[in-house]
């Protein structure tokens, strides 16, 4: 019996392990490949969003790049007091990645959307519609020059001194309530008779006014006289005001000569660090006590300190700069908490006074429990 022809061959037959992983072999090669089609796209796709992240930090007590590139002190003041100081007083700041010439890649958002120290933000709020980059560059140009006016208004008023101040007709509309009424320059000194002392002054009292005609009392080129303006119903983001069709701004006649040297920063949220800056300069003594002590937040020729944009990665900033402590606007709470990096400690403030103090606290070993912080009480308001 012949159980096998010799001339006949048989071919082994093919496992259903082998189909199995030839086939899954084929789909790793197209998932791979729509893969890599995917973060190709990416890559180049524009995104309607833009980066914050931690920008420079700069010693108030320091130094800062001049426009020839030569270090130069960033607070100079006549006849210093300072006594070198060990410490150091940072302001903060926050840069931008990415405009409307240039958003980020989807993967830099990826990215971005898992790092702590930065945060993605519809390009929208940072950048609005119709207003270019040069455009922006300059708006905060303004905004920063104003803080230190209004920096050094209230560091003096701190040390004594007294800074007169007059409301200014900065910019006019030319289809507002003020078009041919007043002229750039006008110094407005009363509004119905009663004296004004800032923009809010003249602000209330319009729409106090529920649209009636004001009479303002101005300073002409040294010539009083008072004109007669009907405000005009405007929106403004979703809202009716009354407005003169003006923009206002304050000047202040400073009886010390400070000169801060600043470059490619914009925007008012380093005012409250000017200010502790000049009176560190003009007071004999360290505010610091060799701390290393950072903060931000806009001030008012009053000494109010206002909230800033950004506190999250300003908070990463300064801790990775090396400070033990920071200064935060009392009305950013509800976005500190929760948010402080590991190594740093905050304390709330809401005026200049309250800057002082803490930095006293810190200073001379003082209570630190007993300064205000930034718990869930301050963040709610309550």
């Amino acid at each position: 019996m012949t159980l096998f022809d010799e001339n006949v061959s048989v071919a082994p037959a093919r496992s259903a392990h082998r189909r199995r992983w030839g086939r899954s072999t084929v789909f790793g090669v197209w998932s791979l490949v729509v893969a890599m089609l995917v973060l190709f796209v990416l890559t180049f796709l524009p995104s309607p969003y833009v980066i914050q992240q931690p920008g420079p930090v700069l010693d108030t007590l320091g130094t800062s790049r001049d426009a020839d590139g030569e270090e130069v002190p960033l607070i100079t003041v006549p006849d210093e007091q300072d006594t070198p100081s060990e410490g150091r007083l940072d302001l903060l700041t926050v840069q931008i990645n990415g405009n409307r010439e240039r958003t980020p890649s989807w993967i830099e958002l990826a990215q971005a959307w898992f790092d702590p120290s930065r945060a993605v933000v519809p390009l929208d709020r940072i950048f609005p519609t119709g207003q270019s980059t040069e455009q922006r560059n300059t708006e905060n140009a303004a905004l920063m020059s104003d803080s230190q006016l209004e920096a050094s208004a209230a560091a003096l008023r701190e040390l004594g001194y007294t800074v007169p101040q007059d409301v200014v007709v900065g910019t006019i509309d030319d289809d507002g309530a003020s078009a041919g009424v007043l002229d750039l320059g006008d110094v407005i000194t009363s509004l119905d008779g009663a004296p004004v002392a800032s923009v809010n002054d003249i602000r209330s009292a319009v729409q106090a006014g529920d649209g009636a005609p004001v009479a303002l009392g101005i300073d002409r080129n040294g010539t009083e006289s008072s004109v007669s303006v009907t405000p005009r119903l405007t929106d403004v983001d979703g809202q009716q005001q009354w407005l003169l069709g003006v923009g206002l701004t304050l000047t202040f006649d400073l009886p010390v000569d400070v000169k801060i040297q600043i470059n490619n920063v914009g925007g008012p949220s380093a005012g409250m660090m000017f200010a502790l800056g000049i009176i560190d300069k003009m007071s004999p003594g360290d505010l610091t006590g060799g701390q290393h002590i950072a903060g931000t937040g806009t001030i008012d020729a009053d000494g109010n300190v206002g909230g800033i944009g950004g506190i999250r990665q300003k908070l990463y900033g300064a801790r990775d700069a090396g400070a033990s402590w920071f200064l935060a606007p009392r009305s950013n709470c509800n976005e500190v908490v929760g948010h402080v990096p590991d190594g740093i400690r905050v304390f709330s403030v809401a005026t200049l006074e309250d800057s002082l103090t803490a930095l006293e606290t810190i200073r001379d070993g003082g209570d630190l429990d007993a300064l205000p912080t930034c718990d869930s009480a301050a963040a709610s308001g309550s």
